[in-house]
Order: C-alpha cells, then structure tokens, then sequence
C-alpha cells in the first residue's frame, strides 16, 4: 500500500509550542562554540550552560565533553531508562571545516539499553556542524515528555534567529524516511531552503528493541531528497523514543567553509590539498571508495578467510561474488558526489537509487537506500547466508527507517539461525517463521515485526546477550554452547570480521571500551592481510595506539576513514606505514591551523588518553570496567563445533603440531579442539595482560591512581571511583 502523502501546511496547523528560549548568536572561536545546550523533558525546561577551560584541557570535545555531560547527569545507579539518564549528542572543535575531508561527524553518547553500560556512536551528516555553528558544541537532553505529548515532542534549534523550542509534532510520521523529509520541508525556508537543516530520528522500531539507532539526515541537492547516516549501536535510538522523543531539528544557513573561524585557514587548506591530491589519483587503484565505499572489502575479506558466514563459523563462501563489490558498482548510482559532509571528497556514502520494495508497509513503493556499507553486505548477506543482493538492499532499507542497527540486527538473526538448526528454536517458538539459513523472508518479517512491536522479532531485538540467557531457560538450550556462539562482547554485537586468527582483533572487539565494534581498533587487515603485527606486543601497542586516534577522531568530529583508506603513494617507504605518517602530519596541521597551537602527534595523543581513561572509569562507576568483561565469546577464537574444526583440520592440527609439540593423529577430535581451545584463552589472557600493562592499568584492567595523575584527570569523584574499584 502506497504511502499517503501528508500536505505540509495540515502538518505545521497541528504543531503547538511547548517551551521557547531565545539566545544570543556568537560566532563560533577557534572551533568552539564555547557552549551547551541543556533540555529537560519533565518541566520542558531549556538552558545553555558555558563550556569551561577545565572541560577543554581535559576532555577537549565531541566525545569527551558528551561522557563528562553524562557523567555530571546521572548517579551511580542510574538505569537507561530513568528520567536522569541523558542522550548528549556533541560535535568536535575541529568538525565543521570543510577543507579537509570527512569532517561532519558528531557523537552520541547514553547509558545503554543493550550493553547497560555506557555507550558512544559516532556518525556522519550535518547535524553536528549545524549544532555547533548555531551555537553550542554539545546537546544533552534529560527527562521522559509528559503522557499526553510522549512520543510527540521536537526539539527545534534555530541557528539562523537564535531560538530554541520544544514542540509537538503529533500528525507527522515516525519512520525516518517520511520523517527526515517533512521536518525539513516544514523548517527549510532560508536561501539555501532543505540544505540548511537536519535532523535526529528515530523510527517505529525503536520502540520496541534495545538495538535502536538514530537516523542523522541531510539533504542531498543533487537527488533532492533527505539521506540518512546513523549512529548505529548500542540502543541510542531506544533511549531517544524512551524521553518522547520524535525527532530533533537544527537549522543553520550560514555554511562556509570558515565558519569555525581558525587562526590559520592557509595551514588546514595546505593538509586538505594533500589528501584531496592523493584522493583524486589514488582512490581507483587503491580502494574505489568513490565507486563502492567499503564494499569493496567483501571479497579481500572473502580472499583471505575473513568473511562471517553462518554465524562467523567460517570465513568464505563460493556465492560471495554474488555481493561483492562488482555488484554494488551497478546497484550504486555513479558519477555523483556521495559525501555525506560538504568539502568530503572520499565521497563514499553510496546510495541505490529508486529501489522498489517488495515487502513491509512501503511495499511497491520506491525509494532512495543508503548504504549498504560492507558491514551491511556481510551481516544481512554472508552471516546469515543471504547471498541475494535486492534482498540485502531490502533489508538495509527497513533497518534505517525503523531505526535498527544493521550490525546487531544481523548478528542476532545469525544466531537465532543457528539456534534453528541445532534445534534449540522450532516454528512453534518462533510464531512460526522458518530460520533456515538464508531465508531472507524470514529475516525480513522479523524486522516488520520490531517495527509492530510483536511476536518473535521483539525477542530478536533484546539482543544476543539477552536471548542466550533465555533460550537456555525456557528452551533448553546448553547453556555453554549458546555462551560459544553468541557474538557480542559486553552485550554489543560485533562487528563483521572474523577473528579466529586474529589475536589483534579479538582484542579489538573484547577491549573496546563499549563492546564488539571496530572503531577503536581495526586490526583485521594489519593483522591477517599485511601481516603487519608479528609479536604480542607488536599487537599491544597497536591495541594501545590505535584506539588513541579513534579517540581522537571521536573528539574532534573527524571521519576514520581518510586515515588509512587511502594511502600515500611513499607510505610503504616510511618507518611505520601502518600508522600512515603524512596523515597524522595533516592532523597536527588541521589542530594547529584551528587553534594557532604548535603540536606533535604524542600531543594529540594524549588529549585521546584522557578521554579514554576517563570513560573506562566512567564503565567502572555503572558496573563495569573490569577485566571480567574484556571477553569475547570463543567462536571469536576458535572453532566451536566440530564441522568447523574438520573445515580447517590441516591448519588447526599444524598449530597443535608446530606450536605445542603434540601429535595430532594420536589425538581425538575431541581432544584436538580442547586442546586448541586451552590454548587460544592462554593466548588470549596473555594478550590482555600485556595491553593493560601498555594502557597503565592494573591487572583487572582498572587504570591506577598514577595513571590518573599523569593524565591530569584525578578529579576526586575520578580517584574515588577507582579506589573504590581497587
């Protein structure tokens, strides 16, 4: 059934204002705005509070300013859901520019319905720009809206006049889709019209999962229609339609491309010409990230055993061409600026243009489909044996405009597929869905059912974590067994590599600070495809350095991707490639062209330490933090079941063979994998205890007082914590 469309001018006649505040518009200093912005639902109370040199020196921004907002909201035994826990979303001093590419993000930061610790997503688009230059460099909301206006309420920031409101919108759509395009028609007037807002939402989905994500927009002129980009996990989306939430607007039509007002323009122009050069002549033979994005990794991920198929049980798949990169160079619309930020040159935020839906509400309809990114290609593909790309690009769609995270999503479904076929879950348990694997149908209805709110996609949507505890009680299932293949560390799902030879990433998921994601430490590539980290500590000290500037990315409102996507034609000739040298130069340029400060990396690095250490602090405050939780699930290390082990027997019974001096035809297959598994958990603590001792922290993975005190964050509610911990 075809959307209805809803006239404008009937949607704006039912919106009443709630609460206003006026401001005064200043310009934006050396990045700053130099304030927030504070919304309490409860009493629709609004404020903008100042941002201190304390808040700058020690956790400079994005991030580090969203964690300290939190941190000052909450107490000790605060839950996700109650009214205190707050949703910061903050952008960075350096975002905004436009010389550079990939510098439009922002981050969110709550307490987490999926992981019930504190989480952090990053995400692309306009609005972490638009929020700062229309005056504050963080928003932190608090409270649930009133009963009769729940799930009603938008928060309107106008940078343009300097007001604020709160209001309800009770007639427009929540899918983001529909929702993202009747905000912006109803508040993009000004010269540059739809271009000068954007929008946080939320879909229907998000109301019913712990998964939720929230869907950022802006509008693409060339397409003319509202795009959508994501901070996908973690349940932000839950916590946002938890507070009433339906959507949040900012509008600013004031963009130029030195709005931050840096000291030195010349100095971030000389580090963008750079990297733009090398973009333009280097993109095609390296990663074509203007052609696909990171599609392009499906089959080097394939190639090199490092696929997820079935649930990460094994690394390749003869159908992988199917949804390889070939694929999304057809489906992709060519030959346009995909950035998802103004000046972006890497321009990979790829999108299936006029795809028809075969399935769900929109069924029929045709519609504009961003992504899939290579995290959706192997999570709704591979991983649950989907080799059908219209299938993916479906799933793809519903999953943005409900507001689902693709990487749990896709994880669950997985699991739940493997459940299925060890016969844990049956059609009677399930309402009657079939979950063999690859029945996109299947995964399909789950995904409409989240959005209903019904049947057995709402126990989908409690996450791995949650259903591994309840398929072992009410089912039946081993409990051991359902503990081996439930992917996720700290109730997160990880993210799409696999890992079993790969000690660096499995770190990278089990010692990232909010559980399974990549962003702080993508190591697959440098451990398995260039063989880059040979020893143990040459993996530590990568599980050190490089979650330092992902950090500092997160802080400063900086895309990873132009880091390490493409790459100097001179890398390989300098003494540490893997950390791309001339890049880390161009962030020392883009810093001090922006604050006029002369710095070095280890500089820049330390404003990451800080903020890191803080926020591990911060999981020890609300239960966490501790080396108890820096585990991740042995399908990540290992062979699980015995198809598995027999589909790499050569390999595995030349590690017994080589490494531990056994025998492996005198062993059983049973004594073979007890064997490897003892190992691979030696392996695995030795690794921890070595990257705690880089980090500074103690041996239960709880940074020490003297660390604290180096770092210049002892703040006594800090020590206390720690001490506390101890």
């Amino acid at each position: 059934m075809a959307t209805i469309a809803k006239p404008i001018e009937t949607l704006k006649k039912a919106h009443h204002n709630l609460a206003s505040y006026n401001y005064k518009i200043k310009p934006v200093d050396k990045g700053y705005a130099n304030r927030t912005l504070h919304i309490n639902l409860e009493d629709y109370s609004i404020q903008e509070q100042p941002v201190t040199q304390q808040m700058k020196d020690l956790f400079t921004g994005g991030r580090g300013f969203a964690l300290w907002l939190l941190w000052k909201a909450i107490k000790d035994n605060t839950q996700w859901n109650d009214p205190e826990n707050a949703l910061v979303i903050a952008n960075g001093p350096i975002g905004g520019l436009t010389a550079y590419p990939g510098l439009g993000k922002s981050t969110v930061v709550t307490l987490s319905p999926l992981t019930k610790s504190v989480i952090d997503s990053n995400v692309g688009g306009y609005f972490g720009p638009y929020l700062k230059f229309s005056g504050f460099d963080a928003i932190d909301i608090q409270g649930k809206a009133p009963e009769d206006v729940f799930g009603e309420v938008i928060i309107v920031i106008d940078g343009d006049t300097g007001a604020v409101s709160i209001e309800t919108a009770p007639l427009e759509d929540v899918d983001s889709h529909l929702l993202a395009g009747q905000l912006a028609e109803h508040y993009g007037d000004g010269k540059r019209g739809k271009y000068g807002v954007s929008t946080v939402t939320a879909g229907m989905a998000a109301e019913h999962i712990n998964y939720a994500c929230l869907n950022f927009s802006w509008y693409d002129v060339r397409r003319q229609e509202m795009r959508l980009k994501q901070a996908g996990r973690g349940g932000t989306g839950r916590v946002f339609r938890d507070k009433g939430i339906k959507g949040i607007v900012v509008k600013f039509n004031g963009l130029k491309g030195d709005v931050n007002n840096p000291v030195d323009m010349f100095m971030i122009r000389q580090a963008g010409k750079r990297i733009n050069r090398e973009i333009s002549d280097l993109d095609d033979k390296q990663n074509q990230m203007r052609k696909v994005g990171t599609a392009h990794l499906v089959e080097i991920m394939d190639h090199f055993d490092l696929l997820p198929v079935h649930n990460f049980r094994y690394g390749a798949h003869p159908e992988h061409s199917k949804i390889d990169s070939s694929v999304w160079h057809e489906q992709f619309t060519q030959g346009i600026n995909d950035a998802c930020w103004a000046g972006c040159t890497m321009s990979c935020s790829h999108g299936v243009d006029g795809f028809a839906l075969q399935t769900g509400p929109y069924k029929g309809e045709k519609v504009l489909v961003d992504g899939p990114e290579y995290e959706n290609v192997s999570g709704l593909g591979s991983n649950i044996g989907v080799f059908d790309p219209l299938a993916v690009i479906e799933m793809n769609f519903y999953c943005d405009t409900y507001g689902v995270d693709t990487i749990s999503f896709a994880n669950c479904v997985a699991f739940v597929m493997e459940c299925w076929q060890y016969g844990i879950l049956d059609a009677e348990k399930t309402g009657g869905l079939d979950l063999t694997w690859g029945n996109a149908d299947s995964a399909l209805e789950i995904l409409h059912q989240m959005a209903r709110g019904e049947g057995f996609g709402v126990t989908v949507g409690q996450g791995t974590r949650y259903m591994k505890q309840y398929f072992a009680e009410e089912f039946g299932g081993h409990a051991a067994f359902l503990n081996d293949i439930a992917m996720e560390t700290k109730g997160l799902e990880i993210s799409e590599y696999m890992t079993k030879e790969s000690i660096a990433q499995q770190g990278g998921y089990g010692l990232a600070l909010k559980g399974g994601q990549h962003d702080e430490a993508w190591l697959i590539f440098m451990d398995q495809v260039n063989k880059q980290l040979p020893t143990l500590e040459d993996k530590a000290e990568a599980l050190h350095y490089f979650p330092m500037w992902r950090t500092w990315f997160s802080i400063h409102g900086l895309c990873k991707l132009p880091w390490n996507d493409i790459l100097p034609e001179n890398n390989a000739q300098t003494d540490e490639p893997h950390k791309v040298p001339e890049h880390v130069e161009n962030y020392t340029w883009l810093y001090e062209g922006l604050t006029g400060k002369k710095v070095t990396p280890d500089d820049l690095l330390a404003q990451s330490e800080r903020v890191y250490n803080f926020q591990r602090v911060f999981n020890l405050r609300v239960g966490f933090g501790t080396r108890e939780h820096d585990v991740v699930p042995y399908r990540a290390m290992g062979p699980v079941t015995t198809d598995e082990y027999e589909s790499r027997q050569e390999r595995y019974d030349g590690q017994l063979k080589d490494i531990l001096g056994l025998d492996p035809e005198a062993m059983s297959l049973e004594e073979k994998m007890t064997t490897l598994r003892e190992h691979r958990f030696a392996q695995y603590a030795e690794m921890t205890d070595t990257v705690y001792k880089r980090r500074g922290w103690n041996n239960n993975g709880i940074p020490t007082v003297e660390k604290l005190k180096e770092l210049g964050i002892d703040l006594p509610e800090v020590v206390e914590i720690v001490q506390r911990a101890q």
